[in-house]
């Protein structure tokens, strides 16, 4: 049972059944490790599955933000726009964020992929980085 827990939890955190999307960006935002501004749009009904993987996206997106990019700021958006939901997190650090080079970045692109989704990154030498996922909910 104790397994099975730490699968569910992983697969969907509590902070969503709890908060919603909307709160637990919110509350993610409000936790980094450089100011962020978050801005979430009218998002209507979002399959759990879509939710999780957001929330894990912009969790692993702020990690590496605080860790890695020397940014003094960063921001969190979420829209939707018909089926599909997108969510991106810029800051204003270093760049040169690359996929290939960590796992973290990887694993957000297959958990994308896994929903039919996409993950797009944007990160020059010198910065900015932007992150774009985008699920679709229907």
């Amino acid at each position: 049972m104790t397994e099975l827990r730490s699968v569910i939890r992983t697969i969907y955190p509590p902070v969503l059944a709890d908060q919603g999307l909307s709160g637990a960006l919110s509350t993610l935002t409000t936790r980094a490790g450089v100011p962020t501004r978050i801005d979430i749009g009218p998002l209507g009904e979002i399959p759990a599955a879509v939710e999780a993987v957001v929330y894990f996206a912009v969790t692993e997106a702020l990690a590496n933000i605080a860790r890695h990019s020397r940014a003094t700021h960063a921001s969190v958006r979420v829209t939707r726009n018909g089926a599909l939901l997108c969510a991106q997190i810029a800051d204003n650090g270093t760049g040169e964020a690359d996929a290939a080079r960590g796992s973290g970045l990887d694993g957000m692109r297959r958990r994308a992929a896994a929903l039919d989704g996409t993950m797009k990154i944007s990160s020059p030498p010198g910065g900015p980085t932007n992150i774009t996922v985008e699920l679709p909910c229907a």
